[in-house]
């Protein structure tokens, strides 16, 4: 894919401060992690001059705060874009102690985007301050925060500053259409980011990653409500799904079904077994398929929370949480997994009497199917926002990977997985 190198761009003085690209008011301050954070803070402690760690925001997505952040955001980048941007970086892997120009390049690109402050200086060493830097820079893109310069970090590191801004001024017309109040309680579901965030009286309550959906399975952009819940549901195989991937999977290996305790029925509720289905022609469209219950293979784990929409998708447990810690979340056929489901869980069910935490941890330990319906029904915003700030300073961007800001053909980072 291209990575701008016909784009006209100069490099950045060599001195620039990260404080003259940034005004006081759009200061990188740390903030504390909000209440039911699952993510890790960095363990380690910098002194003064990288002590621009990431904290985790308080302030929703959707929120005025959010607006007039970005358009800060937005007024910097210009400033940025029109003293020629950033610096390209060299196509060359690095990490703690290395040593050459490569490094002085890579500390030039922080600096131009206030990853690193230029006090640092520009030595060709890396070290602890560089690593602190790039591991800003990643969590800012989406990235596991390893220190590294990988393929994707060095993608991310190239797109050019002009297009960063095109981005906001982008996402800034999204997050614009959300202005009005969501009200008092609400969820907020990111689809380039993967994330779904918990709000209440405009302060964010609990953060989850979550599994969206593929690029040919789209996740859609939606406001709905969350109404019931069910504890250890069975799964009915979506139609889509029986056809693109059931189907295929069986006739590379008969046992699939019985393998995932996946079981057949007919319109009239007779149970076939997987030898009785032709699996070379469209025969299995007819039927129904139903994954038993159980949380440690179901495929919506221990639970489904349902959101009234159209399009037929949900929010679910998984049995596979691993994917919870990759950059590449784009795994679903439109529905969504969230991770620390029971936490999730329970905030939704926070003002519905006789549920508390207890109690949702002993209607998932009986295996049996129960339901929770919510006394009040909660919004739910499905959203699409790939760039936005947040009032301490930080401007956070993510894959396009629906193509939907209309910017062309820019990479994209979290899709060109390196081999672990």
């Amino acid at each position: 894919m291209s990575r701008f190198n016909n784009l006209s761009r100069r490099h950045f003085l060599q001195g620039i401060s990260a404080a003259a690209l940034y005004a006081p008011s759009f200061a990188f301050a740390q903030s504390k992690p909000s209440a039911g954070s699952d993510q890790a803070e960095w363990g380690q402690s910098y002194d003064e001059a990288t002590s621009l760690r990431i904290g985790r925001p308080t302030i929703p997505l959707l929120s005025i705060d959010t607006i007039s952040a970005t358009e800060a955001a937005i007024a910097q980048f210009a400033s940025l874009v029109g003293q020629g941007g950033w610096p390209v970086m060299p196509t060359t892997p690095l990490k703690l102690g290395m040593n050459g120009a490569e490094v002085v390049a890579l500390r030039k690109r922080l600096i131009a985007s206030a990853d690193l402050n230029s006090s640092s200086g520009l030595n060709p060493v890396f070290d602890s301050f560089v690593e602190a830097g790039v591991q800003r820079f990643q969590e800012l893109h989406g990235l596991r925060p390893t220190g590294i310069v990988n393929a994707q970090t060095i993608l991310a590191l190239n797109i050019p500053a002009e297009i960063r801004l095109r981005q906001l001024e982008v996402n800034l017309v999204r997050l614009r259409s959300y202005a009005t109040s969501p009200g008092r309680r609400f969820v907020v579901a990111n689809i380039p980011a993967a994330l779904v965030e918990t709000v209440e009286d405009n302060v964010v309550q609990t953060r989850h990653s979550a599994g969206v959906g593929k690029i040919d399975r789209q996740s859609p952009i939606m406001t709905t409500r969350v109404t019931d819940i069910n504890f250890n549901p069975f799964w009915t195989v979506p139609a889509s799904i029986i056809r693109k991937d059931l189907i295929p999977r069986m006739q590379e290996n008969p046992n699939y079904l019985t393998e995932n305790k996946i079981r057949i029925f007919t319109g009239t509720g007779q149970e076939l077994q997987p030898s009785q289905v032709n699996w070379r022609s469209d025969e299995a469209t007819r039927y129904q398929f139903r994954q038993d219950q159980g949380g440690d293979f179901n495929s919506l784990g221990f639970v489904r929370i349902n959101i009234s929409n159209p399009y037929g998708v949900y929010m679910h447990d998984t049995p596979a949480k691993g994917i919870f810690g990759d950059d590449y979340r784009f795994v679903s056929s439109g529905c969504m997994r969230v991770q620390n489901v029971r936490d999730y869980v329970e905030w939704l069910l926070k003002e519905t009497p006789d549920w508390n935490r207890d109690r949702i941890d002993q209607a998932i330990q009986s295996g049996e199917r129960l339901d929770a319906r919510l006394k009040q029904p909660v919004p739910v915003f499905w959203v699409y926002i790939t760039a936005w700030a947040t009032p301490d300073g930080l401007v956070q961007f993510r894959d396009d990977i629906y193509n939907k800001d209309g910017l062309g053909n820019i990479p994209l980072v979290t899709v060109n997985q390196e081999p672990e």
